[in-house]
């Protein structure tokens, strides 16, 4: 039953979620909690002395806001709309989602390469979106300080607060036990399922969004469905690859710490980079998407970030689903 569940876990919350989203939208408050916790658990089992920067971490950064330019100037060239550029370019300069280390952990990747990317894509993410998005929206806030500040301010407590957290409870508990601290297996896994209940929420929220714009904006909604669903393909694929070829040790003599992570053991460290660059670069703040967007953009464009939550967890449904079939 329980490997039923981890494989199938995302599509189960967010068909949960969409067919009884009136019941979970007033849990929609509990979400920074949840993923406050997540990361804290997350968080607890990287030494942050292991936390270091790598090729491809770059690369990928530079794709992601390279990207999201193109994006924008094709859609808007093609289109006319500023909506559905908008929307688009969402879908690529997104940063890396906050719980993608979680994914990441139970596919085999490197939790703590992951840890740092995430923590790079964030806050580079909050110094780019200011100067970026007054190029896209002129109705947008041009003071560079007051929109680096309001980013900084929603990203810093759900992503330095866990992960200070999570130091400190290492720090204490070396030095009460002289041991190196080791997150115990039973409570290991209670970040994913607390990825699973925010789906559930997230899933119920972007159901409403899309009900009350569905007979205004239809042919829109479906455009933007199917094109964020090719920028969720392209993303996942270019990450893959770029890790394969620029692979990267996460720790030790074999690159891997099987005390961090037991599943990335078997594999290479060509195999443990792709799939960790993968969801470097797949796997988006779609929270933080849809927020940036209501701030700075036309509301609707939104729809884009909330068309690629379906993409991204039905793809990690798979993969999920193909690792656990493969044990």
């Amino acid at each position: 039953m329980r490997k039923f569940f981890d494989s199938n876990a995302l599509w189960l919350s967010m068909l949960i979620g969409a067919l009884g989203y009136k019941i979970f939208l007033p849990l929609k408050p509990s979400l920074p909690w949840l993923i406050f916790f997540m990361l804290f658990f997350t968080f607890c089992k990287v030494n942050p002395k292991d936390l270091r920067l790598h090729k491809w971490h770059w690369v990928v950064l530079f794709l992601q806001i390279a990207l999201s330019l193109a994006a924008y100037a094709i859609t808007y060239l093609l289109t006319g709309s500023r909506f559905m550029a908008q929307g688009l370019m969402l879908c690529f300069v997104m940063p890396t989602a906050t719980a993608a280390p979680i994914i990441a952990g139970k596919l085999g990747g490197s939790i703590q390469n992951l840890t740092t990317f995430t923590l790079l894509s964030n806050f580079a993410t909050a110094i780019v979106v200011p100067v970026l998005f007054p190029l896209v929206n002129p109705l947008a806030e041009k003071a560079f300080w007051p929109a680096f500040t309001l980013i900084i301010s929603h990203i810093s407590p759900l992503l330095l607060g866990p992960f200070f957290g999570a130091w400190l409870l290492r720090i204490s508990y070396q030095w009460r036990t002289k041991k190196e601290f080791v997150l115990p297996t039973s409570i290991a896994v209670v970040p994913f399922y607390l990825w699973v209940c925010s789906i559930v929420v997230l899933t119920a929220t972007v159901t409403e969004t899309v009900i009350a714009n569905f007979y205004d904006q239809l042919s829109n909604i479906l455009i933007l469905l199917v094109a964020s669903f090719f920028a969720c393909l392209l993303q996942f694929g270019l990450g893959k690859l770029i890790g394969y070829h620029l692979p990267a040790p996460s720790k030790g003599r074999d690159y891997q710490d099987v005390l961090i992570n037991p599943a990335a053991a078997p594999k290479t460290m060509e195999g443990v980079s792709s799939i960790t660059a993968g969801q470097a670069f797949g796997q988006k703040n779609t929270s933080l998407g849809v927020w940036m967007a209501q701030t700075y953009l036309h509301p609707l464009a939104a729809l884009g970030a909330a068309a690629y939550i379906i993409w991204q967890n039905l793809f990690n449904s798979v993969q999920l689903f193909v690792v656990a079939h493969k044990k």
